[in-house]
């Protein structure tokens, strides 16, 4: 029997996130823990959020926070995304973190390029470090293109005297939106602030905030 030890698997978290409640995150966490099986990394965390969007300010990333505190901590040694925009979709946010994560030896891994921001040796992946400069840019511009295509129609059917908004009838009732949301009143009840609430729960601010304006009519 061999006395040699087993290697330690590399610790790693993944992050996923779906900017409206809608969505569904489980093709990201399916195929990024396959990535980390076949490289042979333990994920010890999975980070999900839903309802938060990917220009959201630092602080309300509360996804992020997390990272950071799991990589400050040193119990992880790299952080897995499906792609860049995941991360953020402000490039001010992007930079900043992994900028962060860089420092404290953490390697950013982006599973639509199979890329990642660190070097075997520690070292700052140049070819990554270029990639990820642009593919952050690229998100900004395809955030700003759909809210101008979105301003856009919204002003052409003012013109033509369309009615906006959703049809009578289809939106959900106070009690039904209260009740798909019944976690997020229970810490808000208790005196969590929203802020709190949505970290803890993993909703987005501003639906932590509809779920509170809900309570008080």
């Amino acid at each position: 029997m061999s006395t040699k030890q087993k290697s330690k698997k590399v610790p790693v978290a993944i992050l996923a996130r779906v900017s409206t409640d809608k969505q569904d995150n489980t093709r990201q966490i399916h195929e990024l823990q396959q990535v980390a099986d076949e490289n042979g990394w333990e994920v010890i965390e999975t980070i999900q959020t839903a309802g938060l969007s990917g220009n959201a300010k630092n602080a309300d990333r509360h996804d992020l926070g997390r990272l950071r505190v799991l990589a400050a901590e040193r119990k992880i040694q790299k952080v897995m995304v499906h792609e860049v925009s995941r991360l953020a979709r402000r490039n001010s946010t992007a930079h900043e973190f992994l900028e962060e994560m860089e420092s404290l030896k953490v390697s950013l891994y982006w599973h639509s390029q199979r890329i990642e921001t660190l070097l075997a040796d520690g070292r700052r992946n140049p070819a990554a470090s270029i990639m990820f400069s642009l593919l952050a840019e690229m998100a900004r511009s395809e955030r700003e293109t759909l809210t101008e295509r979105i301003n856009s129609g919204l002003a052409k059917a003012r013109r033509e005297g369309k009615k906006l908004g959703r049809p009578e009838g289809t939106g959900l009732t106070p009690a039904k939106f209260l009740a798909n949301h019944k976690d997020v009143v229970k810490h808000l009840r208790a005196g969590q602030s929203i802020r709190h609430t949505a970290k803890i729960t993993g909703k987005g601010a501003s639906t932590v905030q509809r779920v509170k304006e809900a309570m008080s009519r």
